[in-house]
């Protein structure tokens, strides 16, 4: 285990805000509020301090992942609808050189078709998908296990593309 406390920035993109109201088969019960304070105490129980950003433009959230280089040490983001088209977020996710994981609550794959499409997927190490909210402590633990993995010389500044692992489905 790592003596260092990792930072992990926790961006939430566009309609995320609307949790609790949104269909719930797909989404779940939970609002971002009760959200995001499940993904705070599953993080402290891994030893991670946890930052959260949400915002409903496309404009912030990049201007936010330009700001992360000296403030973050990995990004957790789920950018909701924008995952499949914006390439301004993908070009400033790769800007921030970071290591960075994609999660989405639903089952991307198994939904519409356009959905399935993700521009930020080539720069982010795994994907966690369909998990419900169970799945963001997944993929805090997968965050964990490549910056300790990085963290012991591997040389690396980031987990490498190459090795995505995406899981998907219900636990």
């Amino acid at each position: 285990m790592s003596a260092r406390e990792w930072r992990i920035e926790v961006m939430h993109g566009v309609n995320l805000d609307q949790l609790g109201r949104r269909d719930p088969a797909l989404y779940g019960t939970l609002t971002l509020a009760q959200l995001e304070r499940r993904i705070e105490a599953d993080a402290r129980e891994l030893g991670l301090a946890t930052r959260f950003f949400h915002t409903n433009h496309e404009g912030e959230f990049v201007e936010r992942l330009h700001a992360l280089r000296d403030h973050a040490d990995a990004i957790l983001l789920n950018p909701g609808a924008w995952t499949h088209y914006a390439w301004a977020i993908r070009d400033a996710l790769e800007i921030a050189a970071l290591p960075a994981l994609e999660i989405h609550l639903s089952d991307v794959e198994s939904r519409e078709p356009w959905r399935r499409t993700s521009v930020i997927r080539e720069l982010c190490f795994a994907t966690v998908s369909g998990r419900g909210p169970d799945g963001y402590g997944e993929a805090l633990a997968l965050l964990r296990e490549a910056l300790e993995r990085t963290d012991r010389g591997s040389g690396s500044s980031a987990p490498a593309a190459g090795a995505h692992a995406v899981r998907r489905g219900r636990a």
